[in-house]
C-alpha cells in the first residue's frame, strides 16, 4: 500500500491575494527531515508564517503556510521537496540521523573563472545568475586589478548534477552574458580535483578580536521554572505534560530562516519531533510548541542535557549568523559567519543576501573570500569581504553593518 508520487508533497495556491500558499508533505518519517525541508523553503525564498507536524515515528506529515515572491517556481520546489523526501519503502525503518550514516558520494565541484570589466552591483548580478541556476556557492575568491578588471573563481556545485555535460555549461555561460554582456571578457568552467577543492577551504588570516566580539554573547540566566529568557526570545522544556516527549515552547521575534534554525539545532542534537505546531501573532513574535524526543525514544531529563539543548536553541535565535565590519591596517572589512550543520550543508543565499545589501548601499567589493572554519567546538562558514573605499568611506561602518543584518534576518 502506497501513495502516489505526486501526493507526497502537495501545493495549494492562495485563494486570495495576499494570502499564504500552503505546502502539504504527506511521506516516510527520518530524524532530520525537517529541517532539509527549511532549508530548501529558505533557498527558494518562502517565509513560514506557519506550520504543523506530526508523525508516529514511521510516516509524517507537514503543513507549512508559507509566503513568497512572484516569481517563486513553484513546480521546481515541489520536485526539490519530492527528492528531500525518504523512499516510501522505507516506511517501515524509524530513521535517526547519525552522521556517519548520511554520508553520500561528494558532488562534483566545479571552478567557474571568468574575468569582466568592474562595476557596482556586479558580484551580486553574478550571484543572482548562479541562484536561480540552482548552482551552489561553496567558494569563493573574487580580485579586482588595478586597470578596473575583476577576475572571479567560484567554486560550485549543481544540485542538477548536470554541469559536466556541454548544455549546462553552455546555459550557465549565456546566462552570465546577459547580465554582464560587453563586459565579459572570459569564461571558462571546468571539473576540479579534490585536492583544488580542499584548497579552497579556508584562508589563513581571520582578525582575532573581531571575531572574539563576533562569538562573544552573554548566555541567558537559567531560571528554576526551567526556561532560559534574554532580549525577547524564551525556551522552556517541560516534562510534566507527556509520559514520553519532552515539550519545548519557544517564543521570540520573527527572522528570516527562524524554522530553520531551530530544525537545523534539533537535527545536529538528534532529536526527533513527533508533533509541533508553530505560528506568529499579532505582533510579530513567532510561537511554536514542540514535543521532542532523543534517539533512543525517551524524554530528556538530564538536567545537563537539557540546559545544553536550552542554551544553543537560544542562542541560535538571538544570534543566527554573526556580522562585522572591522579594519584591517588601512582597508575595511565585513565578517559573516555562518552556521554549519554536522552534515556539512551551510545556510543558503547568505552571499546572496551581503552582495545584495552592499549593492543597495552602492558600496564596491574589492576582495571576497569563502572558507570554513572550526571556530570552539562547531564548524562555521565565514564571508571575508573586503571593501573598496575608492577616495574615502561614503557609508558609515555602522551603517554597513545594520543593513547587511537587516538584509540576512528579513528585517526590511
Amino acid at each position: 500500500m502506497g501513495i502516489p508520487y505526486d501526493d507526497l508533497v502537495i501545493i495549494t495556491p492562495p485563494k486570495e491575494a495576499g494570502d499564504p500558499s500552503i505546502i502539504t508533505v504527506n511521506c516516510p518519517d527520518k530524524t532530520g527531515l525537517g529541517c532539509d525541508l527549511c532549508r530548501l523553503l529558505l533557498f527558494f525564498g518562502l517565509n513560514i508564517v506557519r506550520g504543523d507536524v506530526s508523525t508516529d515515528g514511521k510516516w509524517c506529515y507537514i503543513v507549512f503556510w508559507v509566503v513568497g515572491k512572484p516569481t517563486t517556481r513553484w513546480d521546481l520546489l515541489k520536485k526539490r521537496l519530492v527528492e528531500a523526501c525518504p523512499s516510501c519503502s522505507s516506511a517501515s525503518i524509524i530513521y535517526y540521523y547519525r552522521p556517519e550514516l548520511q554520508q553520500q558520494k561528494p558532488p562534483d565541484v566545479f571552478l567557474l573563472k571568468f574575468c569582466c570589466f568592474d562595476r557596482r552591483g556586479l558580484l551580486h548580478d553574478v550571484t543572482e545568475v548562479l541562484c536561480e541556476l540552482e548552482l551552489i556557492i561553496r567558494k569563493v575568491k573574487v580580485s579586482t586589478t588595478p586597470d578596473g578588471r575583476v577576475m572571479d573563481l567560484f567554486f560550485i556545485t549543481d544540485t542538477r548534477e548536470l554541469l559536466h555535460t556541454k548544455k549546462r555549461k553552455e546555459d550557465t555561460r549565456d546566462h552570465l552574458r546577459v547580465v554582464l554582456g560587453d563586459a565579459m571578457i572570459s569564461c571558462e568552467i571546468e571539473l576540479t580535483g579534490p585536492e583544488i577543492a580542499s584548497c579552497s577551504q579556508g584562508y589563513s588570516f581571520l582578525p582575532v578580536a573581531a571575531m572574539e566580539e563576533m562569538f562573544k554573547l552573554e548566555l541567558p540566566r537559567e531560571h528554576q521554572s526551567g526556561s532560559a529568557n534574554a532580549n525577547n526570545v524564551s525556551v522552556t522544556m517541560d516534562n510534566s505534560l507527556s509520559p514520553s516527549h519532552t515539550l519545548i515552547q519557544i517564543n521570540c521575534p520573527d527572522h528570516k530562516g527562524l524554522v530553520y534554525d531551530i530544525m537545523r539545532t534539533l537535527k545536529d542534537y538528534n532529536i526527533k519531533i513527533s508533533y509541533g505546531r508553530f505560528s506568529m501573532n499579532e505582533r510579530g513574535q513567532s510561537e511554536l510548541d514542540l514535543f521532542i524526543m532523543q534517539a533512543d525514544g525517551k524524554k530528556i531529563v538530564d538536567p545537563n542535557k537539557q540546559n545544553a539543548l536550552k542554551t544553543r536553541l537560544w542562542m541560535e535565535l538571538n544570534r543566527p549568523l554573526r556580522v562585522a565590519v572591522v579594519s584591517r591596517g588601512p582597508d575595511t572589512q565585513l565578517l559573516v559567519a555562518n552556521p554549519v550543520e554536522l552534515s556539512g550543508k551551510g545556510r543558503p543565499l547568505v552571499f546572496y543576501d551581503i552582495t545584495l545589501a552592499l549593492k543597495m548601499l552602492n558600496t564596491c567589493i574589492f576582495l571576497a573570500e569563502i572558507g570554513r572554519h572550526v571556530i570552539g567546538d562547531r564548524e562555521w562558514e565565514v564571508y571575508r569581504i573586503l571593501l573598496d573605499e575608492g577616495d574615502g568611506m561614503s557609508v558609515p561602518r555602522k551603517k554597513i553593518e545594520e543593513e547587511v543584518t537587516k538584509m540576512l534576518m528579513g528585517w526590511k
